[in-house]
């Protein structure tokens, strides 16, 4: 886990040592245990590469980057390959030698072996280019579901190139700093972070993210960088599998993916918020005799507030034996640290969810634990929403027919897993089309109706394509938009931002590619079954996890009181400073300084003055 930066231009000037330093420098809260540089002339191309590097596997030298091999490729990279092992054996049968015991080498030596293919062949989460002297070609790719980060800038008149981990280090290498009208507008009505039109939009005009799942091949002499996706995820196939031999696999595949996710040099530890899926990672890990496995755990608890987990992860805690570390944000605290939450964040965020995650990392910092293994990821995949209820539902009435859909409905509303169910959804069933056109609709409405945005900024930014709201005819369909479209590569930011703004590498055993195909391929059932959801993980862990943790009824996200935070004296002074901000940019109208604060939930979806927050402090 590292930072990468890296520039390739014709211009000399452009790749400058001072520059490729200032790249380093903004960016070395992700890579604190060193630092490294490459600069090279090719015909009339220039290039330099900057590492920062957080030691996680073969701490030794041997594994710093920029890290050259066969005397022609030089890589740099971030994240981890965490079946390195296998990858290493199956090279070493085909004649390769290895003078290292991490994963770096083993990443460039499979692209020698592989080319471009040598992807298929990773289970890990990374951002990595590879610059080949022999071809003179840049290979750039990022992991399947975003986990890690990959932003760059072309300047196509003088084919300048840049890219990092980090948008803070192409400020620092001169990429001009000038905010995206359309991101802004679609964050303020409606929450959105991304485009789904626009999947390589940032908030920032002259800077764009390679999506999940892509790669780039760039040659300086021939052409322009080439962007291409290299996987997709299957959602149409489904497997005719029994129940227990569907059992027996998934539990296979999770384990594997704890097993190879415990892959460490250094110490490891869990987040547990008390819910089935941090639970379920931390008996997985429980079960493991890994040497650097600390049996430390760390979470927010939120005493007096509704959601608070409290004795959940206390059960948990005790019942494996670990010692537990808490922290308890405020809303003083949040106000007090929200800049700089969102300087390490560089976009506007959803919710304070992710300041109370930023304190957790902190806590695992200050006691020495520097590798985290977390449950995100299980509710994209197992359906674990209460969304999800409703469309899975809509898919059985069509399937099926109403009645065993209402007895359906009736168990999972029973377990608290099913709200608002009513003859919505039973239309909605019949006509997915027309009901993605009615959610759009009702979307770009909300947007237009906001009193408080300025009409003519608001002319300027409106894309009606940038709202998207896909055709929902099976449980699959919304599932997949949420792990390859928009939803989870959201929460992957926030987790990476916040875990390497401390120094530490976050871990997501529920996102290896192979378990996620596997469980979209099952019949929904398998998800969802005798009003609950999840049902497969929780049917895995019974006998591993206290019964009321694992059959526990109801979905509480991980959410701190943050209504009550906005109401606060210290928050809602810079409610308002925030607005005046958006009032002098001609982005809100003045009527909105005479409005009250109104406070919502984390979740809530009408967060119209937690967005006016944090526009105005990220502006």
């Amino acid at each position: 886990m590292c930072s990468i930066a890296g520039i390739i231009s014709f211009n000399p000037n452009h790749v400058d040592p001072a520059i490729l330093g200032k790249m380093n420098e903004v960016q070395q809260h992700r890579g604190p245990d060193g630092e490294g540089y490459y600069f090279h002339q090719q015909q009339d191309i220039h290039i330099g590469f900057g590492h920062r590097r957080l030691s996680i596997l073969d701490l030794s030298d041997a594994s710093a980057q920029p890290f050259r091999y066969l005397d022609r490729y030089v890589m740099i990279y971030n994240g981890e390959i965490y079946n390195y092992k296998e990858i290493r054996a199956e090279l070493h049968s085909k004649g390769y030698s290895f003078r290292t015991t991490g994963d770096t080498e083993v990443l460039v030596a499979a692209f020698d072996a592989y080319g471009e293919n040598c992807l298929d062949h990773f289970d890990g989460m990374f951002a990595f280019a590879i610059w080949d002297e022999q071809t003179n070609k840049l290979f750039c790719a990022r992991d399947r579901f975003g986990e890690k980060p990959f932003y760059y800038h072309y300047n196509e008149k003088d084919q300048s190139f840049y890219f990092a981990s980090e948008m803070k280090a192409l400020f620092a290498a001169g990429i001009e700093k000038s905010p995206e009208s359309s991101m802004l507008y679609n964050y303020l009505t409606l929450g959105s972070t991304k485009l789904p039109n626009k999947p390589e939009q940032t908030f920032y005009q002259h800077i764009s993210q390679l999506g999940p799942s892509h790669q780039i091949v760039f040659e300086p002499l021939k052409q322009p960088p080439v962007i291409s996706r290299y996987w997709d995820l299957d959602k149409e196939t489904v497997l005719d599998m029994p129940e227990d031999q569907a059992l027996e696999k998934f539990s296979e595949l999770l384990g594997l993916s704890v097993q190879r996710r415990m892959r460490s040099d250094v110490s490891i530890g869990t987040s547990l918020s008390g819910g089935l899926d941090s639970s379920s990672i931390v008996a997985l890990a429980a079960e493991r005799t890994d040497q650097q496995y600390s049996h430390q755990c760390f979470s927010a608890v939120f005493p007096g507030f509704e959601k608070d987990e409290s004795e959940k992860i206390r059960k948990v805690a005790g019942h494996f034996n670990l010692s537990s570390h808490t922290v308890i944000p405020t809303a003083e605290l949040f106000s007090e640290q929200l800049e700089q939450i969102l300087f390490f964040q560089e976009e506007p965020i959803g919710s304070s969810s992710v300041f109370a995650q930023f304190l957790i990392y902190g806590k695992a910092k200050e006691q020495g634990v520097k590798v985290l293994l977390d449950g995100q990821g299980a509710d994209e995949l197992l359906g674990g929403y209460t969304k999800y209820t409703h469309w899975w539902l809509q898919e059985m009435i069509r399937s099926q027919g109403w009645s065993t859909a209402n007895a359906t409905a009736a168990q999972f509303k029973e377990n608290g897993f099913l709200m608002n169910w009513n003859w919505k959804n039973r239309v909605a069933a019949m006509m997915p089309g027309l009901t993605a056109t009615v959610l759009k609709k009702k979307a770009l409405r909300i947007q237009r109706s906001n009193a408080f945005i300025d009409k003519e900024w608001a002319a300027s930014c409106y894309d009606q394509g940038s709202v998207f709201k896909p055709i929902v005819d099976k449980l699959n369909d919304i599932q997949y938009a949420d792990l390859m479209i928009q939803g989870l590569e959201e929460l992957l930011r926030y987790a990476d931002r916040n875990s390497m703004a401390h120094g530490r590498e976050l871990r997501l055993p529920f996102l290896s590619h192979e378990l996620v195909q596997f469980v979209l391929s099952l019949p929904p059932s398998y998800r969802m079954k005798n009003g609950f959801s999840k049902w497969i993980l929780r049917k895995s862990m019974s006998d591993k996890l206290p019964a009321d943790i694992n059959w526990q009824k109801g979905k509480i996200g991980f959410e701190p009181p943050q209504q009550l935070w906005m109401a606060h004296e210290s928050v809602s002074p810079r409610i308002f400073a925030s607005r005046q901000k958006l009032v002098d940019l001609h982005i809100c109208t003045p009527e909105v300084l005479k409005k009250p604060v109104v406070a919502r939930g984390a979740h809530d979806e009408d967060n119209f003055d937690f967005r006016c927050l944090t526009a105005g402090l990220w502006l």
